[in-house]
């Protein structure tokens, strides 16, 4: 074996360990979450929908006049959203909450919030559920426009990484970002396209910077995405693509520089 080789192997090793360690973190967070649960898994599919048939009743006389199939519109905008805001809540507290393990084992520290997200994508998976059985409710057949469907989570679980290990190595050093992190989830619900349509902005003439930060906000990149393979079965544009991958590149650079930068002191402060 030559010496390039020899040098290579721990390495090779070191990321079978890490494999192997989120995996076994993932599905220990899976029997955690579902343990003593009466619905189990089908309350990750049945969740959506009856978040999507109260906000239909709500919000479809108000924003769904715009909006062909409104309740389909609707829950693939939901279950996308929360899989960003339920993988960076949990990648917000990880490294705080491994400080047991990280005092006793030597680990890499990036494990903990990547296996929040990769959680966050399982439960992700069963919510798809709900949205095939809307989409047979209102027959809306699937098309093979969903084979765009891994280029646009493997964009999203980028972006979520990328700030989940952002914001989880600011809250090892200040515990106000905890806080402050619900608070810019509830602001970017409220930005994000979920149960309202860009064009009432255009139709109530809005200025125009309004809704260039509606266009240049992530998730309604991530949304579109989605929207266009699930309900308008028509290939993302260029342009979106470029928009996601985009995001999903700066969110890794800065998370993975901040935390790069902060690791070695997570432990005096955990």
């Amino acid at each position: 074996m030559s010496g390039s080789a020899k040098a290579d192997r721990p390495q090779v090793d070191s990321y079978r360990k890490d494999l192997l360690i989120l995996e076994q973190l993932v599905s220990k967070d899976f029997k955690l979450k579902y343990r003593r649960s009466f619905l189990g898994v089908a309350w990750s599919v049945l969740n959506p929908l009856l978040m999507m048939v109260v906000m239909s009743i709500v919000f479809s006389y108000l924003f769904g006049s715009n909006v062909e199939n409104f309740p389909l519109y609707l829950i693939v905008g939901n279950v996308t959203f929360a899989l960003m805001s339920d993988s960076t809540n949990a990648a917000l507290t990880s490294i705080i909450q491994a400080a047991p393990l990280l005092k006793k084992i030597r680990v890499h520290r990036y494990i903990f919030p990547v296996q929040k997200v990769l959680f966050a994508l399982v439960n992700y998976a069963f919510s798809l559920i709900a949205v095939a059985i809307v989409m047979l409710f209102f027959r809306v057949m699937p098309t093979w426009h969903l084979l765009w469907l891994p280029v646009a989570l493997a964009l999203l679980m980028f972006f979520c990484i990328g700030v989940g290990l952002a914001i989880g190595a600011l809250s090892v050093f200040f515990r106000d970002v905890i806080h402050l992190w619900g608070v810019v989830l509830t602001a970017w619900t409220y930005l994000t396209p979920i149960f309202w349509d860009l064009s009432l902005l255009v139709d109530k003439q809005a200025p125009t910077w309004i809704i260039t930060l509606v266009k240049i906000n992530p998730m309604y990149n991530y949304l579109q995405f989605m929207r266009d393979i699930f309900l308008w079965q028509r290939d993302p544009t260029p342009e979106l693509l470029l928009m996601c991958a985009l995001w999903a590149a700066v969110a890794m650079l800065i998370g993975v520089f901040v935390f790069r930068r902060t690791e070695h002191r997570f432990i005096l402060y955990i």
